[in-house]
């Protein structure tokens, strides 16, 4: 037999399934090959097989071939001839299990046999190689009524396969079962049950509790924890975890409460500005926390005159009316109380005008001058001070017979016509009264007389009520009564003005005269109107040069209507009492220049002209004046035309496909000013009236593929050659289609069609025929419509006219208002709105908008910016032809705003506010919109200016997000976090603040910005952040336009920060504890002079504060983490003891470098003088931590108070923002540094000049040098490492953030380098006490002039200069030691 068989035999073997069963009393349990003999060469080997040898008896008795150990070997060069083969190893322990079949005939023998095998000592020596080591009863087979069952004993089971095989008569735990029914004919017998549970954690995993079964276990998690997958059972692929309690129930706590989570269990606290309900027991949702109320437990808390409001968590101080608080920079409290606001000196115009002004403690009394009044008292701003009519309070104060005209502040008396006064020298009143003349009456003519002013029209002029239409009227008519009365014909008392044009500003207005003439060519008006405009110059209103004329409102037109695109005559006849040359104005302007328009035919005699226009629009409306020059004034003979609107014809469908099949097409025509008719219709198509201005065919389509086309048109004919009297629509009839509509018609599949808007609305629905839910219908693709109201508006404002402003605002604001949730839901319409404010603002250049068109205005602005229009504006923002909406609308403010007219007045809507108001000196102005108190601070003002302020809290929703840094709106992580404020002054202003209130608390990183229009995009020039805190921003700009704050989700944050901090932090509490131990080690030496161990005493005392601080630094950044993960601000009762040790052992680190310096400074320079160690130590630690503690103390009694001590946000630190309590660190810690700097430059120049050495022992002279080294080094780098720190409150740049994160956390390994390392005689201690003690270890006697060498220090030996490189022997015998033991070189070279 070869190898290859017996390799195969071996194989077969070992894969043999056993136990074996023979027959029912014989199984093979176990086959072993012993020996494989076999021919080598000329002879057989028997090798002998795992733990088989031959015995010695056979090794000797046959050649062996391998070695004969223990008596025994493996291999012998024959085959044994009383055919023995290998045995088993002596020492070989082979354990065998036998099954013992006893039968019973009475059951009770069984409980006697489990007894005794119960009560047998084991293990039971049978003989010197048997051992019985386990006897177990595991299987009871009886009868049971006709049949067998087989009960495995305590601590048995029987197989899966046997319970899979023969019924059960028992539960299956674990694929094992107890008990069977039957007599098992093959296969063992029940198996001993495996306790898994006796290494619960390889079974279950960790944290978890074992069961054991029989024939299985179970697994359960402890307390807190809970299976990795909760659907499975516990394993050790799916272990226990511990279950976070705060994210899987968040209410576990209760309301207004922070839960903790820790390993297995969780605490619960309560929120800042909660407590909980009782104290004695635990938070939860049985007992809440609750809000504390502090301004019924801390009535005080906000100081004298203010309110306080509690809200959910915390409170709101403000000062009550008439009372503001000290330092608005800082919140209200009782170190920052409300004071008395002087309204009189703050806002010199609060009374308004003609009013005198009186202040009280928290208030204000207003009192009229002489000459004015107001019934509705308190007088204020916004209900002035008015002028008394006294001729109509006191009707007989001129006396009878009289007129009495009343101006601002007094009036005026005359004698009515036929009257006199009694004495001409003496003002007429009832002591000289008007009396009758005796001559007859004299015929009167009523003159029309017009007067340009220079400014702007104001739309409030329009408006008889409006204050300055009043005092307008009051002031002309005063004029003209005091300047016309010397005239000869002038009948007194009897101008009116009778109202305003624009054109500048053009009053119209009436005098009577005695000429019977129609003309006032008679009447010599030249210097009366001279002195008219010296009197209104000096009232403020300029007039311009040739302002008067004489109006005259005639027909020059016998045609009632003009239409579009028509011809117009107009015909001026020269009356003959006029003498002069003839020209025309059209709406104020001179119409020859424009020769394609205009033609212009005189008369031979220059007795009359004629003016023709050609190709009318309703841009051709306004006033046509024929004007004749005279010596005098000119006469001006005028009309008003008016150019009928072009027909609005809206036919739907433009174009329809129908099907062949007699089926009825319905179209609709709608005109709502013109009579329409149908053209093109048969006899068989009906039309009808289908509603106000709208006609209805209805056509029967009967052929295919044909195409019909009918026309809607005015039915008028005047109007029928023009084309924009019709409109036409086609029907093309088809055999085939996809999709049908009775509106839209028939398609087939990608067909596009337009159809109509849906009631209400004009423009046109784009659909497409698309494949909709396995059918064909026609699908809306592009929407264009736009509220009807809204887009007859729109075709107004391209013909409006100056004085028809206020009435088409009063519209649109109505209209919008109306249809409020039309708007608010359609882009179309609200970029239709925007076009139309945007040229309503255009005609505020030329004109000066009054308080209720700027109402209106802003009316309008209010619904289109309001939150239900936040997804349109979305929409029309990110639109490739609609993008500068947005800039538009905020464009067209601006430009409006410059434009208003100089009073005093405030407009509220919802979500705007506007204040128009003058200023002097300076200006504060607070937002009294809801949710808003953004406030404006102007702190200089050179001049008096009208200021306008607008402030918007939900511009947001329109205005782009980009800027200078990121153009694009839809990209840029950016938001406006802020209302944004519109301000127009009319002086220029250099500095101008904002506080923003913040409406995310979440974004970070603000940015003070304006918008630019050159850039088209937010711009930060020339704004600056000022404050910043969790709640508000403070702005500070040096220009005026529209300001917001931009914020981001990602402050400066960066991941590299806090690698660098948590990693500096831990090499310098490792580089601490290193210096410590070294300190620990080398004490002994170094404390044998005053100056080496000062020197120490300051490095052990500034490695011990810095340690602490780093340690507190761990725990404040802990804190902080926690709570910035739960979106809050900084815990100030955690953070607070943090902060203070912080503070204080930072200080001390500054302290002890200062004591450093100090001691330098007296060794260096006081070399003769003396001072006793003791007292050396008092002054250090003095100096070292009692002046860093009364500095800690003072800062946290100081700033505690009003919770400003330490900062709310990013860090457990100084505050910064509100108190400045960083000063109190910062100032010590620079003051060091200089000083500092200042010892170690006289230190320096000391040395130089005469040598540290001439009053000084050697070692103390290199413990100076040490010191210098020292102090030169660490105080530059703690300088500069607080310096970057300054740099890291003023700038966000990321490498000055990221120099400040290296140095501070890297102190610590700084002093243990240049504190100790660098000192050559520390090396030499380090390296000399580590060799001698591996020197006295192997021979306590050795010499110690072998010095370091044997140590193998080479480290330490490289870093010692050769300047002072000294052995043992030479230290030793300076110091006067003996050298014959260790211990004692090593303590003569500590002193060196």
């Amino acid at each position: 037999m070869n190898t290859a068989i017996i390799d195969q035999l071996r194989t077969l073997l070992m894969s043999f399934s056993l136990p074996y069963t023979i027959n029912d009393r014989t199984n093979i349990t176990e086959i072993i090959m012993t020996t494989v003999c076999s021919l080598n060469e000329m002879e057989y080997q028997c090798k002998c097989e795992g733990l088989f040898v031959w015995p010695n008896d056979m090794c000797h008795s046959y050649e062996t071939c391998d070695n004969i150990t223990d008596g025994a070997c493996t291999c012998i060069n024959a085959l044994p001839n009383n055919g023995q083969f290998c045995q088993l190893k002596k020492g070989t322990t082979s354990i065998y299990s036998i099954d013992v079949d006893v039968r019973f005939f009475d059951s009770l023998l069984v409980n006697d046999l489990r007894n005794l095998i119960t009560n047998i000592s084991l293990p039971l020596t049978l003989n010197n190689n048997i051992n019985v080591t386990d006897i177990d009863m595991t299987t009871v087979c009886g009868l049971n009524g006709t049949e067998y069952e087989c009960k495995c004993e305590e601590h048995h089971v029987w197989s899966s396969d046997t319970c899979e095989v023969h019924q059960v008569c028992d539960d299956i735990v674990g694929g094992a079962c107890g008990c069977i029914q039957g007599l098992p004919s093959v296969g063992q017998l029940c198996q001993r049950d495996i306790n898994e549970c006796e290494d619960a954690e390889s079974v279950c995993g960790p944290n978890s509790y074992c069961s054991n079964i029989i024939g299985s276990h179970n697994c359960s998690c402890w307390s807190g924890f809970a299976a990795l997958n909760r659907n499975s059972p516990v394993s050790l692929n799916n272990p226990c975890v511990y279950v976070d309690k705060c994210v899987e129930t968040p209410e576990i706590c209760g309301p207004n409460s922070i839960c903790n989570n820790t390993d297995g269990r969780y605490n619960c606290s309560c929120m800042s500005g909660y407590n909980v309900t009782d104290p004695n027991l635990p938070i939860n949702n049985s007992n809440p926390c609750r809000d504390v109320d502090e301004c019924v437990e801390t009535p005080e808390v906000c100081g004298p005159n203010s309110i306080c409001n509690n809200t959910d968590g915390r409170h709101n101080c403000s000062c009550m009316s008439g009372y503001n608080v000290t330092d608005p920079n800082l919140p209200i409290n009782n170190s920052n109380p409300c004071r008395d606001v002087d309204e009189c000196v703050e806002t010199p115009e609060i009374c308004g005008p003609n009013s005198i002004c009186s202040n009280t403690d928290g208030s204000y009394n207003c009192l009229c001058v002489s000459g004015y009044t107001n019934p509705n008292l308190p007088v204020k701003n916004r209900d002035p001070c008015r002028d008394v009519d006294e001729c109509v309070e006191t009707p007989e104060i001129c006396g009878p017979n009289s007129i009495c005209s009343n101006t601002d502040g007094r009036y005026i008396c005359t004698c009515r016509s036929g009257y006199n006064v009694t004495n001409q020298d003496l003002p007429v009143n009832n002591s000289n009264p008007c009396r009758a003349n005796t001559a007859p009456p004299i015929a009167t003519t009523v003159v029309k007389m017009s007067m340009r002013i220079n400014l702007n029209f104001d739309t409030g002029l329009m408006n008889s009520t409006d204050p300055k239409y009043q005092k307008y009227v009051q002031l002309i008519s005063a004029a003209i009564e005091e300047s016309y009365t010397q005239l000869k014909n002038y009948i007194k008392g009897s101008v009116k003005v009778t109202g305003f044009r624009s054109g500048s500003i053009i009053a119209d207005y009436t005098i009577d005269t005695t000429n019977s003439s129609s003309s006032s060519s008679s009447v010599d008006l030249s210097s009366a109107n001279t002195q008219v405009s010296e009197v209104l110059l000096k009232e403020g209103i300029p007039v311009a040069s040739n302002a008067f004329e004489e109006s005259v409102e005639i027909v020059l037109t016998t045609k009632e209507k003009f239409y579009d695109q028509q011809s117009m005559e107009l015909r001026c006849t020269r009356p003959t009492s006029v003498v002069g040359t003839i020209k025309w104005r059209v709406n104020d302007k001179d119409p020859a220049g424009n020769t394609g328009k205009y033609t212009i035919t005189n008369d031979g005699s220059d007795s009359g002209s004629t003016l023709k226009v050609s190709d009318l629009s309703e841009s051709d409306n306004g006033r046509y004046s024929c004007i004749i020059e005279r010596r005098t004034i000119p006469y001006v003979q005028w009309q008003k035309v008016v150019i009928e609107p072009r027909p609005n014809i809206i036919v739907n469908p433009i174009e329809i496909k129908s099907p062949c099949n007699f089926e009825t097409v319905t179209l609709s025509c709608c005109e709502e000013r013109y009579p329409i008719k149908w053209d093109g219709n048969s006899s068989a198509d009906q039309v009808t009236i289908s509603g106000p201005g709208c006609i209805m065919l209805r056509h029967l389509s009967t052929r295919c593929e044909t195409t019909d086309i009918f026309t809607c048109l005015v039915n008028m004919d005047e109007l029928k050659e023009f084309d924009y009297s019709r409109a036409t629509v086609t029907v093309k009839t088809v055999n085939e289609f996809d999709c049908k509509n009775e509106t839209l018609g028939v398609g087939k599949f990608g067909d596009i069609v337009k159809g109509p808007c849906e009631k209400g609305l004009e423009g046109r629905i784009t659909y497409e025929c698309q494949r909709i839910n396995s059918k064909h219908d026609w699908k809306p693709i592009q929407r264009e419509c736009v509220v009807e109201a809204i887009q007859d508006l729109e075709r107004k404002v391209e013909v409006l006219v100056v004085e028809e402003i206020p009435e088409f605002m009063s519209n649109l604001s109505g209209t919008a208002e109306q249809k409020i949730v039309e708007i608010t839901q359609s882009a179309d319409t609200v970029q239709t709105i925007v076009e139309i404010l945007s040229k309503i603002a255009s005609f505020s250049e030329s004109v000066t908008i009054s308080q209720p068109v700027m109402a209106d205005f802003l009316k309008t602005v209010d619904i289109i910016v309001a939150d239900e229009s936040k997804t349109t504006w979305d929409q029309l923002n990110n639109g490739t032809k609609t993008e500068n909406r947005s800039t538009e609308l905020l464009q067209a403010i601006e430009k409006i705003s410059n434009n208003l007219s100089e009073d005093d007045f405030t407009i509220s809507k919802t979500s705007i506010q506007l204040n128009r108001t003058t200023i002097k000196n300076s200006f504060i102005g607070t937002s009294q919109l809801a949710n808003s108190t953004t406030q404006i601070v102007i702190p200089n003002v050179v001049e008096p200016a009208f200021i306008t302020i607008i402030v918007f809290t939900k511009l947001n929703n329109v205005l782009p997000t980009r800027n200078t840094s990121k153009n694009d709106n839809r990209t840029s992580q950016n938001r406006i976090n802020g209302d944004v404020v519109v301000v127009k002054v009319n002086e220029t202003i250099n500095n101008i603040s904002f506080a923003f209130d913040i409406t995310n608390t979440s974004l970070g990183n603000p940015q003070c910005v304006f918008w630019n229009f050159s850039l088209d995009r937010w711009d930060s020039t020339g704004c600056k952040v000022k404050h910043s805190r969790k709640e508000a921003v403070t702005c500070e700009c040096t220009h005026t336009t529209s300001f917001s704050i931009l914020m981001s989700p990602f402050g400066l944050d960066h991941p590299a920060l806090a690698y660098i901090t948590y990693i500096g932090v831990a090499i310098s509490m490792a580089s601490l504890i290193l210096c410590l131990i070294i300190e620990m080690i080398v004490w002994e030496s170094v404390k044998r002079n005053n100056t080496s161990h000062m020197r120490h005493v300051s490095i052990v005392n500034i490695a011990v504060s810095l340690l602490i601080a780093n340690i507190c630094f761990i725990i404040g950044a802990a804190i902080a983490d926690q709570d910035i993960k739960q979106e809050q601000m900084i815990s100030v009762g955690r953070c607070s003891p943090v902060v203070f040790f912080m503070h204080f052992f930072y200080l001390a680190l500054f302290f002890w470098m200062l004591v450093s310096a100090l001691f330098l400074f007296y060794c260096t320079v006081m070399v003769f003088s003396q001072i006793s160690r003791a007292k050396m130590m008092i002054i250090a630690f003095t100096v070292g931590y009692g002046a860093p503690l009364l500095i800690a103390v003072i800062t946290v009694a100081s700033t505690a108070g009003p919770k400003n001590y330490v900062s709310k946000e990013n860090a457990c630190w100084l505050n910064w923002t509100e108190s400045k309590a960083l000063l109190a660190f910062v100032i010590p810690a620079l003051t060091i540094f200089f000083f500092n700097l200042m010892v170690v430059v006289v230190v320096v120049c000391k040395m130089l000049r005469r040598g540290v050495g001439a009053a000084t022992q050697p070692n103390e002279r290199h413990t100076l040098v040490v010191i210098a080294r020292s102090v030169a080094v660490l105080t530059p780098i703690f300088g500069l490492t607080w310096g970057f720190g300054i740099g890291t409150l003023v700038s966000r740049e990321l490498g000055i953030h990221v120099v400040f994160a290296l140095l501070n956390s890297l102190q610590g390994l700084f002093i243990l380098l240049f504190g100790l390392l660098f000192d050559s005689k520390i090396r030499d201690l380090l390296a000399g006490r580590l060799a001698l003690r591996t020197l006295t270890s192997s021979d306590r006697t050795r010499s110690t002039t072998a010095g370091p060498s044997s140590s193998g220090f080479d480290f330490f030996r490289r870093m010692r200069g050769r300047r002072n490189a000294y052995n043992i022997s030479e230290v030793a015998a300076s110091s006067g030691v003996t050298t014959s033991n260790s211990y004692s070189a090593l303590d003569a070279f500590g002193s060196a």
